[in-house]
């Protein structure tokens, strides 16, 4: 009901129980007067009913939603009723020097029960047509029975058009248990999750526990698939305290959410000063990787931001992105160029004078790259060494390459690439005032790419989903703790290292499948998964570091660094000066055994110092 229906309507109730109670009241006490031929009584009425209407404005009582209505709202009709019969009584004395205590006590309950029934009445003909509606609303259990549940049960209660019916609390909290809040049970702990949704048939579960860690927010979801309910939760609780969200914004669970790992923090300080009013240059802006490093750049308050891509759209659009929120004394630089062009890219150079180089550009699909191996070359390797030889030249204090866990011991060209890459870097860092450091990490969930995109599509057409082996594993981590590691990464950089990132234990593509099929609310049973091979290029199980390379102390909470093991410089100039030569598979047999240490021998390669 609109509020100038619902105005004059709550007006004309209160003024009839309130003009009418303190007769009523005295009545009670003498009943066999006639009470409206008493004066007093009759100047008591107007008093109260004056003095009411003043405070219910002031209050607020007529703007109250009372189908909503709580302890807030029946707190203000207290406030309103005691002070108006304070007033009555106030104004008895005044006159009289005589106060109706018994007759004004009587008016006072009368006025809380008939308005305050008045509006509850409208919160029991709300909840009425909510339990008609029941049969169409989805039984919904809610986990965490604290603040942030009740408030999510008080919120599905008030707004039924969500669609979800609460019916019951799950929470560990054995001093809950068995108990009711806003008339809902708390059914048991969260190891009873599975029988007390078969027994209550439950539709849909959202998880509110905004301050569970990840590992344990991982495992109690893991719990919920187990029921084949549709699972949501509520946002994290920093996201909270920011502002971002409310913490009665529901959504659905993601698959980074089975991580279980709690994501890397920045040393703050540290990153500010390398990075505030400086001049910072992005290679690869427009992609999934390099997107994310320049948002969270811009966090900091760069002199300048250089966004630089060989794609015209993708730098078009973090461009426009970042303008709506970058700092006003933050000047932003969108760039087309190729890093393969290397006057292109030392024109750059000299032109900005970058401060910090972070270099995501890459070509990054294995397969593709193993049918076209001098593509993989030109971008990932010679693409590399312009950029860092253009640094180098020009005076950049750091410069960052993302590297990828397939460089270990890779039996692929994309691999070996990167590897070879990293080499390029390594030896530069010897003899360079700049420091050179490359960054190593897994997969990145939902990169442009990567497995996610291409599950969620089958499963949209209906499936199957295509798993290449069930033994298959995989390091995952998400686009901002990718980012977060490369721009902290930059900050611990002493020239020469490969930095990794701790990123737990590998996960089974398969399994990331069969969440991701439940995740979009369907069964196993209704998109099949199927078996396709290993596809060319493809290891089983991906490494972080060779065993050359390990390290077992942590230089920043869960950043590892490797040991340099590059090359000669001569063996690398000299295979960079003959690689054009070669057809695609000297091109793979010679990226491969040097990313490997191995010795290599083609014809174009029997004269090195391999």
């Amino acid at each position: 009901m609109s509020l100038k229906r619902r105005f004059p309507l709550l007006v004309l109730v209160d003024s009839i129980i309130v003009f009418f109670s303190i007769f009523i009241g005295y009545f009670f006490l003498n009943p066999f007067t006639n009470v409206f031929e008493n004066k007093f009584l009759l100047a008591s009425a107007l008093t109260i009913f004056v003095a009411h209407h003043a405070l219910a404005i002031f209050y607020g009582l007529y703007r109250k939603v009372w189908e909503y209505a709580s302890v807030g709202e029946l707190t203000s009709i207290f406030k309103a009723v005691t002070f108006s019969v304070i007033a009555v009584g106030v104004i008895q004395y005044a006159s009289r020097g005589d106060i109706l205590f018994r007759a004004l006590a009587i008016t006072w309950m009368l006025h809380l029960l008939f308005i305050g029934g008045s509006r509850l009445s409208w919160r029991l003909f709300r909840d009425t047509k909510i339990n008609r509606k029941a049969p169409d609303l989805k039984r919904t259990m809610i986990i965490g029975a604290g603040k942030a549940g009740t408030m999510v049960a008080r919120q599905l209660l008030n707004n039924p058009e969500n669609g979800l019916l609460p019916v019951l609390y799950i929470d560990d909290d054995i001093h809950k248990q068995g108990l009711e809040i806003y008339g809902l049970r708390v059914a048991g702990g969260t190891s009873a999750i599975v029988d007390v949704a078969k027994d209550n048939n439950i539709e849909h579960i959202i998880i509110a526990i905004p301050s569970l860690a990840k590992n344990e927010t991982a495992e109690l979801i893991k719990n919920c698939f187990d029921t084949g309910v549709h699972t949501q939760t509520i946002p994290r609780i920093e996201d909270i305290m920011t502002g971002k969200v409310s913490v009665t914004d529901i959504q659905d669970v993601k698959i980074e959410d089975l991580l279980g790992r709690e994501e890397i923090q920045l040393d703050m300080n540290t990153i500010a000063h390398q990075l505030t009013g400086k001049t910072i240059l992005v290679t690869g802006a427009g992609g999934s990787i390099g997107s994310e490093i320049s948002r969270q750049i811009a966090r900091f308050g760069p002199k300048q931001l250089l966004l630089l891509g060989h794609g015209e759209n993708s730098i078009y659009t973090i461009d426009m992105e970042l303008r709506k929120t970058i700092a006003q004394d933050t000047e932003l630089i969108p760039i087309i160029a190729d890093v393969q062009d290397s006057d292109r890219i030392m024109e750059i150079m000299n032109q900005y004078r970058p401060n910090v180089v972070y270099h995501a550009a890459a070509h990054k699909h294995v397969p593709l790259m193993e049918g076209n191996p001098m593509e993989a070359v030109k971008n990932n390797i010679y693409g590399t060494k312009n950029v860092a030889q253009a640094a180098h030249i020009s005076g950049v204090e750091s410069f960052v390459m993302v590297s990828t866990d397939k460089a270990v011991n890779p039996p692929n060209v994309m691999g070996a690439s990167k590897r070879f890459a990293e080499m390029i870097v390594q030896n530069l860092a010897k003899r360079s005032d700049t420091k050179f450091v490359a960054v190593r990490f897994g997969n990145v969930l939902g990169s442009r790419g990567s497995v996610i995109p291409l599950f969620k599509q089958q499963i949209a057409s209906g499936g199957p989903v295509t798993v290449t082996h069930p033994d298959m594993t995989r390091y995952f981590m998400t686009i901002p703790e990718a980012s977060r590691l490369v721009i902290q990464a930059g900050s611990l950089a002493r020239g020469g290292e490969v930095f990794v990132l701790d990123m737990g234990e590998p996960v089974k593509i398969v399994d990331l499948a069969k969440n991701l099929i439940r995740l979009s609310g369907y069964t196993e049973e209704e998109i099949g998964v199927e078996f396709a091979g290993i596809r060319p290029g493809e290891k089983m199980f991906e490494e972080l570091l060779n065993e050359d390379e390990i390290q077992s102390k942590q230089v920043f909470p869960k950043i590892y660094i490797g040991k340099a093991n590059p090359v000669s410089d001569m063996e690398l100039f000299y295979v960079l000066e003959k690689l054009p030569e070669m057809n695609g598979q000297e091109i793979k047999d010679v990226i491969v055994g040097i990313a490997n240490r191995k010795n290599v021998e083609t014809p174009k390669l029997k004269a090195s110092s391999m």
